[in-house]
């Protein structure tokens, strides 16, 4: 007779995201590990998600999870009270009287190989991945670092890779926007799952044809452009990020036994796109360099 096996526990769940993400790895700054949870409650389902907001605590609540793994942190920076007339209070209240444990791999999961990064390079079929920037310090070696860097297997013009990344990536408001020539030739590209503005030097000295990532400011993205550096494309934080979902859900199946819930909830903040009109275009146009002469923002 086959004695069935007893669930995971929440220990047993840490161990197996520590094994393939090492705290150690998370920048200084980063808050990872588990946030909430008894270490030995049984966890028979788990909710993989980018962002631990209500949205996705009801949905852990919905689908009867007892453990959500996220991505960005509930408690990056300090706080001085949980109490439930505050935003992040409520919602460590509701996941305790659910009792649903909540656990946070970021920057660890960003250097990883695979990684975030990876999971973004393989929407968008890229291969031959090399990271953008190395992995130093405990990190370093086994091709792990921030970012990634690959080969199209065809070359394409960045108009026709704009439209690819727009259909490959989750759909969102926000889309897919770029800079630079729509005709400009795209062999290889960078990517960088999340805000990878601080690595634009980093696809220049590369020598990339585009690069691909999320939160690009006005000036950085102008300055780069205008030294001659690659293409770029700007995407949805949330979007750039979600497809790791699944490579952390296929590691969790395979490594636990469970089948893990991916969240397709959009947690992107962004909800309403217009896009201007042909007159208000050329207005701005005949504007010229003068609508810089207003700009007050400060960089």
């Amino acid at each position: 007779m086959t004695v069935a096996q007893p669930p995971p526990t929440v220990t047993d769940v840490v161990a197996v995201i520590e094994e393939r993400y090492p705290p150690a790895w998370a920048e200084d700054w980063d808050r990872v590990g588990l946030v909430l949870g008894e270490p030995e409650a049984s966890v028979r389902r788990i909710l993989c998600v980018v962002d631990c907001v209500p949205e996705t605590v009801e949905e852990a609540v919905a689908v009867g999870a007892e453990m959500i793994v996220a991505h960005h942190p509930l408690l990056l920076r300090g706080v001085s009270s949980v109490a439930p007339t505050t935003y992040k209070g409520r919602l460590i209240h509701r996941l305790i009287r659910a009792g649903i444990a909540l656990y946070t791999a970021h920057t660890n999961a960003d250097v990883a190989n695979p990684g975030v990064s990876d999971a973004l390079a393989a929407r968008l079929g890229l291969v031959d991945l090399r990271p953008l920037r190395p992995a130093s310090g405990v990190a370093a070696g086994a091709g792990r670092g921030s970012g990634r860097i690959g080969r199209l297997p065809q070359p394409t013009t960045l108009a026709e890779f704009t439209d690819l990344a727009a259909q490959a990536l989750p759909p969102t408001v926000w889309g897919v926007r770029a800079a630079g020539a729509p005709g400009r030739r795209i062999t290889t590209v960078a990517v960088c799952g999340g805000a990878g503005d601080g690595f634009l030097t980093d696809a220049a000295a590369a020598g990339v044809d585009a690069y691909l990532t999320a939160d690009l400011r006005h000036h950085p993205a102008s300055e780069y452009l205008a030294e001659g550096g690659p293409a770029l494309l700007d995407a949805a934080h949330w979007a750039t990020e979600r497809p790791w979902l699944d490579d952390l859900a296929t590691h969790l199946r395979a490594t636990l036994g469970i089948d893990p819930v991916i969240s397709e909830v959009d947690t992107d903040p962004w909800t309403l796109h217009a896009r201007s009109t042909t007159a208000q275009r050329e207005d701005r146009s005949l504007r010229g360099p003068q609508s810089q002469a207003n700009d007050t923002e400060e960089f």
